[in-house]
């Protein structure tokens, strides 16, 4: 009875391997899109990967941590090369990790809203040099 149950809910051994097998590939090919946020990257890397981890694949710190930092897209590179440089990716978790690039994020919003609201209150006159020598 056991057995029955065991297959009906989480399928044979050749469904189990298929399953593992296309997420090992959406992990693989998982990068940011255009308009996402390191929270939607977040759901969608914790996604694949607690999936895979409940097929009995496993990860240590260092590899999840490179995926991580592999998927993002280019405005986080000055971030992701501090990172690399100061900190040690065998024991960062991946939710510390995700805390530093969304505090990133929210500095480049934050930059980006201060970038707009002073295009917008620049007079016309004020179009050429910012800094006037007298």
């Amino acid at each position: 009875m056991w057995d029955i149950l065991e297959v009906t809910h989480e399928g044979t051994n050749d469904v189990k391997r298929a399953r593992k097998d296309a997420l090992i590939q959406e992990y693989e090919l998982l990068k940011m899109q255009q308009g996402e946020t390191i929270v939607d990257v977040q759901n969608g890397f914790t996604h694949i990967v607690n999936h895979l981890i409940g097929l009995r694949k496993q990860f240590d710190k260092e590899e999840l941590n490179i995926k991580i930092l592999r998927c993002l897209d280019r405005s986080y590179q000055p971030k992701v090369t501090a990172i690399s440089e100061t900190r040690d990716l065998t024991t960062l978790t991946t939710t510390a990790l995700f805390a530093k690039l969304s505090g990133h994020e929210l500095e480049i919003t934050r930059l980006k809203e201060m970038e707009t609201v002073e295009k917008k209150t620049r007079s016309p006159q004020d179009k050429g040099y910012r800094c006037r020598i007298q």
